[in-house]
């Protein structure tokens, strides 16, 4: 694997969840949530800089004395507007590409990670910004998108709606006729995209993740997505925890308004 671009990869973090609130905090396997995807996201060989965003608001102190803790890089910025931490984190960073990965997703496969960079880095002229999330087809959570600095700029210049700042990447993904857009699928072939939830936005996703790692952390603190598969298929009763919630997701509150996602990408509740 070869890096000759500057890549900051930035984790978006706040302590403002509305489904549950701190969530960042929450142990596995006796550390900080926040931590753990932090050490997952650090086992990319590509990842270049890592940065937690976070708001400037007070109740997201604990997130900066957290960073602080562990030693790890922390930018503050605006509440709402993440397209706007994303540009400032590049800016003080000088990223040539720049990296999305939410705080939520502490079971993200490194492997997968390197795979979205590795097909940035040997197509940045064909491409400017590639995901593996249009269309989706890894089990949700291992959600990985870079872009490069040009296109980030364009976004943060032009993106107007509100959706556009919260999300920070739609613009780009919305308007192909503007952007080249690149997307890697699973090699497997599956698409467990709507089938399988390793992120944590409800009680129950924490619990199933916190299962996942009790089972494996000890084994091997390195363990990918085959492992979490197997686990899944020797233990099946571990996936009915969060069941309910596969393929919930925030489009669902914008089908109106997104243009290139459909009703079959989001789940109702």
């Amino acid at each position: 694997m070869e890096n000759k671009l500057n890549i900051v990869t930035v984790i978006q973090a706040r302590t403002g969840s509305s489904r549950l609130p701190n969530k960042i905090f929450l142990p596995l396997s006796s550390l900080p949530l926040l931590y753990r995807i932090y050490e997952r996201v650090a086992a990319s060989k590509l990842k270049g800089t890592i940065v937690i965003a976070t708001t400037a608001d007070k109740c997201d102190d604990k997130v900066e004395e957290v960073c602080k803790e562990f030693q790890l890089n922390c930018y503050r910025g605006h509440p709402t507007d993440l397209l706007d931490r994303h540009y400032q984190s590049a800016i003080l960073l000088r990223a040539a590409a720049v990296v999305k990965i939410p705080s939520d997703c502490p079971l993200i496969d490194p492997n997968v990670i390197d795979k979205v960079l590795q097909f940035y880095l040997d197509n940045s002229d064909k491409y400017d910004y590639v995901s593996n999330l249009h269309p989706a087809t890894y089990p949700d959570g291992n959600d990985v998108e870079i872009m490069s600095f040009e296109a980030l700029k364009n976004a943060w210049e032009n993106a107007k709606l509100e959706l556009e700042r919260e999300h920070t990447t739609p613009y780009l993904w919305e308007n192909p006729e503007k952007f080249k857009i690149g997307n890697v699928e699973w090699e497997s072939g599956l698409d467990y995209s709507m089938s399988h939830r390793f992120t944590v936005d409800y009680e129950k996703d924490y619990n199933f993740i916190k299962q996942v790692y009790d089972e494996l952390y000890p084994i091997n603190n390195k363990f990918r997505l085959e492992d979490i598969l197997d686990l899944l298929g020797r233990k099946p009763e571990l996936k009915k925890i969060n069941e309910e919630y596969c393929g919930v997701n925030w489009y669902r509150n914008h089908l109106d308004e997104l243009k290139t996602i459909t009703a079959d990408q989001t789940k109702i509740i």
